[in-house]
């Protein structure tokens, strides 16, 4: 199902194989996940989206982005209990070469997908990679088109037996999974690296920062972490709007009982009422 030009639709859509989402992934997209119709997160999502367009200097309104994923959210609503509403945003067409156009027309488009309720909750194992996050990048704060380092390390993640990749940045430090962000109890303190170790603004992180662990009195911060002080955490855990909040088993060899940890167990209690239906 999809959301195009303005509005629903079931077929295939035309597209101009010149758009420079296309030719060099220049765009940004954003991934919520709808609940019986309704985003969760919603106003977050939009922010975010409208946010890295204007950033990459093709602003699209929020109205604009919000209409695609509300309509495109009721409609597979009538079908799916829970979908996976990704939408997607390029500076449009332009002429050959890096240069952007002078009068961008930027191209917005949404799909659906249905999501299996198991999703959410369940527990993951992580898979160190050798490919580096980029943190001098501008890129590594938006969700932009170009996923190619996280495809690879996904693809090696699962050929070792582990469902995602953790990335480290060019300075050593842990900054995410694949499509994830990190968090570990550290000392009794909820830790997550921050956004200038090449992390992205991710909606659930953000969630868990300023509202669970507001809500439950938990002591969080902001901090650089070694891949060896995270391997000693208490419990590790990692979090998107698809997953929530996803307790970390093992990285690498070292295993993990996050899941049982009494943090993580309270967080998730506390996602677990923004998830219900």
């Amino acid at each position: 199902m999809l959301w195009f030009d303005g509005g629903l639709t079931e077929g295939p859509v035309p597209f101009d194989l010149g758009d420079r989402g296309l030719t060099l992934g220049d765009g940004a997209f954003d991934t919520a996940l709808a609940r019986h119709g309704r985003i969760l997160f919603e106003a977050a999502h939009v922010d975010r989206l409208a946010a890295a367009t204007a950033t990459l200097g093709f602003p699209v309104a929020p109205e604009r982005i919000a209409e695609a994923m509300r309509e495109l959210a009721e409609a597979a609503g009538r079908v799916h209990p829970l979908a996976a509403i990704r939408t997607t945003v390029t500076r449009g067409s332009g002429p050959r070469g890096l240069g952007p156009p002078a009068a961008p027309r930027p191209v917005l488009w949404a799909s659906a997908a249905p999501v299996g309720d198991a999703l959410a909750f369940a527990p993951l194992t992580l898979h160190p990679t050798e490919i580096r996050r980029n943190e001098t990048s501008p890129a590594a704060s938006l969700k932009t088109l170009g996923y190619l380092d996280a495809v690879l390390a996904a693809g090696a993640a699962r050929a070792a037996g582990f469902d995602e990749a953790l990335f480290r940045n060019t300075r050593g430090h842990v900054a995410c999974a694949g499509t994830a962000n990190l968090f570990a109890v550290v000392d009794a303190t909820l830790v997550t690296p921050p956004l200038s170790d090449g992390v992205l603004p991710g909606i659930l992180r953000g969630e868990v920062l300023s509202g669970c662990a507001s809500r439950l009195g938990l002591p969080a911060a902001e901090r650089s972490v070694g891949l060896e002080v995270l391997l000693r955490a208490d419990a590790v855990f990692v979090t998107n709007s698809l997953r929530g909040l996803a307790p970390v088993t093992a990285i690498g060899e070292t295993a993990f009982a996050s899941a049982d940890h009494p943090v993580v167990a309270a967080l998730i209690a506390d996602l677990r009422d923004a998830f219900a239906p």
